[in-house]
């Protein structure tokens, strides 16, 4: 068959579901040092997009786990989310940007 893997996109509020139900998942946060220190969704891991390939996979070593991106507006998460597939993740699902996040999110102390 011709299946690429791909990222899905889906909406914050599928993302947040997902985030309420599973257990086993990662969330990336694919902006730079200090956006993510404005604030971030709890729990998110900061791997700025540019930094996904070299990084993704020593720190994410389970390529089939869930992998929840996001970014500013949804443009770097999109890039991340892709470069995820390429490194052969095969469960990657991109929720756009913190802008439109209607949750809540946290400051580092």
């Amino acid at each position: 068959g011709d299946s690429v893997i791909t990222y899905e996109q889906i909406t914050p509020q599928e993302a947040k579901a997902l985030m309420d139900t599973e257990t086993d998942y990662i969330i990336i946060d694919a902006r730079t040092e200090e956006e993510f220190a404005q604030g971030h969704i709890a729990n998110a891991i900061l791997i700025p997009e540019y930094e996904v390939a070299e990084r993704a996979e020593k720190e994410l070593p389970n390529k089939n786990q869930l992998i929840l991106v996001y970014c500013r507006s949804g443009r770097r998460s999109k890039i991340a989310a892709e470069e995820l597939v390429k490194l052969g993740y095969t469960n990657v699902k991109e929720f756009g940007g913190i802008i439109d996040w209607p949750y809540e999110t946290t400051v580092e102390e």
